[in-house]
């Protein structure tokens, strides 16, 4: 009799607490964002007079690059922030957000030191003035 007390306590308690654990935090899902941010490791990164190009893997075998302009760095634009890594093993990366679906920001992790493998350079005769200028967006090539 008492075994028979005791089953039928617990499954009064699991067949009360069983239907409160199992709804759904309805104040959670209302607040999803509408953002999204894709993340590329980056192969190089060369720092130019008019902004950044960043070298990324497109493929197995084939590297595409990014263009982000220097205007986009400061504070009165807000569409990128270079961000600097500390000393370690982490490697190079840039992170473009969307916001519903079309271009918002982007953060660009970089090595503080120039000496790593990843930051290159663009000799000063070249001239690739016209791939920055009315650059409005970034869309990444896979």
């Amino acid at each position: 009799m008492k075994k028979f007390l005791v089953i039928l306590i617990l499954v009064a308690v699991c067949g009360g607490i069983m239907p409160i654990a199992a709804q759904q935090n309805t104040q959670t899902d209302n607040k999803k964002s509408e953002y999204y941010y894709v993340t590329v490791p980056v192969e190089k990164i060369y720092p130019y007079r008019k902004g950044y190009v960043i070298a990324y893997r497109k493929g197995i075998n084939q590297l595409a690059r990014a263009y982000l302009p220097m205007d986009w760095f400061t504070d009165a634009a807000g569409k990128g922030e270079l961000i600097y890594m500390g000393p370690g093993t982490s490697w190079p990366y840039l992170m473009v957000y969307y916001k519903n679906g079309e271009f918002s920001h982007v953060r660009l992790y970089v090595r503080r030191e120039r000496s790593h493998e990843t930051w290159g350079n663009i000799p000063l005769n070249i001239n690739i003035d016209d791939r920055f200028e009315s650059v409005e967006d970034l869309k990444l090539e896979f």
